[in-house]
């Protein structure tokens, strides 16, 4: 019984020392209860003071077609990051690198794999939105595909952006998969609108293709508008960031390449 207290120090110091050397994993520690305050603080803000005497009703439609929207940008994310971290925690990145196969073909087939767990990720959810809060998300017309590929592509490039920190910090920065993309939602302008964040926090908002796309839909569901403009920006800033996020993907694989991390990241 003298060595018990020892020995449960050492499990607890052992992982005391990987939050030590692990910025993700420390991050996360404050990070769910922060993003949820968050994300609700603003909600509360838009119904309380920001609604106007607008419709309750069109503005819970709005809550509800956000919340499917934005899985579009979570599963397309996670879709990629999480078939990475497949072929990590497999041991099977580095036998994939010593076959012809590129990086780009790789992306590609992450990026299929994505679509197809996307689709199917939103299909149950569309049909209960439809059955249970009479909710059809295809009732605007195909300008809901416009929705759809813009957001889709958003999460695409922060998945790669993802996969490339995991090429940098291995197996350590795991956590990103599943927190970046949640991250981004306070200021993806969600289930409010932009006025409803800060000041100081609207032009981080406005450089994000997502907050373009929920202005629009809002535009479109409340008052049967469509705002080309909001499209245009969100098409246009959705360029340069894939243009961005394939630059450092490509950067970090060559890095990862030199120093032989290809083989080793998963251990």
């Amino acid at each position: 019984m003298n060595g018990t207290p020892q020995r449960i120090w050492g499990l607890v110091y052992r992982h005391l020392c990987m939050y030590r050397r692990s910025w993700p994993r420390l991050v996360e520690i404050a990070y769910w209860p922060t993003l949820e305050l968050l994300i609700w603080g603003f909600t509360a803000n838009f119904f309380s003071r920001d609604l106007h005497g607008g419709s309750p009703i069109l503005a819970g439609v709005a809550l509800v077609a956000g919340v499917l929207l934005w899985e579009i940008v979570l599963r397309a994310q996670i879709g990629v990051a999480f078939s990475f971290l497949e072929e990590i925690w497999s041991r099977n990145l580095g036998h994939l690198f010593v076959s012809p196969l590129r990086p780009a073909e790789l992306v590609g087939a992450l990026l299929s794999v994505s679509l197809i767990r996307t689709i199917i990720g939103l299909l149950p959810a569309t049909i209960i939105a439809f059955l249970l809060y009479h909710y059809d998300v295809f009732a605007p017309g195909p300008v809901m595909v416009l929705f759809f590929v813009n957001l889709l592509v958003m999460g695409w490039w922060v998945a790669l952006a993802i996969v490339a920190l995991l090429f940098r910090y291995g197996a350590g920065a795991e956590a990103l998969a599943w927190t970046i993309a949640f991250g981004i939602t306070p200021v993806a302008c969600v289930f409010y609108p932009l006025s409803s964040l800060p000041y100081w926090l609207q032009p981080v908002a406005q450089a994000l293709p997502a907050a373009h796309v929920f202005e629009g839909l809002r535009a479109l569901l409340l008052h049967g508008q469509t705002d080309w403009h909001q499209f245009a920006w969100a098409t246009g800033l959705n360029i340069l960031w894939t243009l961005a996020a394939v630059s450092i993907f490509g950067l970090e694989f060559r890095r990862a390449r030199v120093r032989g991390a290809l083989i080793s990241i998963g251990e």
